[in-house]
């Protein structure tokens, strides 16, 4: 009798141990100036993008990162955190800012665009 073991290999299991997930959402209470559709980036690499009144779910792997989103020139802060084994980070974006900000924003790129954990 021929027995054979099926084992994952050593970054597979890795990957499997050290997942978690970024939960990010676009939605505005009111008028959104800004609507159109997000670029979300992870560690400056574009990762998938996001509809208004939209929800992804994205896997990561666990550790520090760095997450912003961008519409053309428009684009966020970059926001770092921090995502524990098994763990939902989850963040809300949106283009509605008071006027003085929206105003500036034509001027400075990166204030055009609101990103903040919930």
């Amino acid at each position: 009798m021929i027995m054979r073991w099926h084992s994952r290999s050593a970054d597979a299991e890795r990957n499997l141990k050290m997942s978690a997930t970024l939960k990010l959402t676009h939605r505005a209470i009111g008028v959104e100036v800004r609507r159109g559709t997000f670029d979300v980036a992870v560690d400056g690499e574009r990762v998938g993008s996001l509809e208004m009144n939209d929800t992804i779910e994205i896997s990561i792997e666990a550790g520090h990162h760095a997450l912003q989103v961008r519409n053309g020139r428009n684009l966020s802060r970059t926001l770092t955190f921090d995502a524990a084994e098994g763990q939902v980070a989850a963040f809300r974006c949106t283009g509605k800012r008071f006027l003085p900000v929206f105003l500036m924003s034509f001027f400075v790129p990166r204030l055009a665009l609101s990103l903040r954990p919930e």
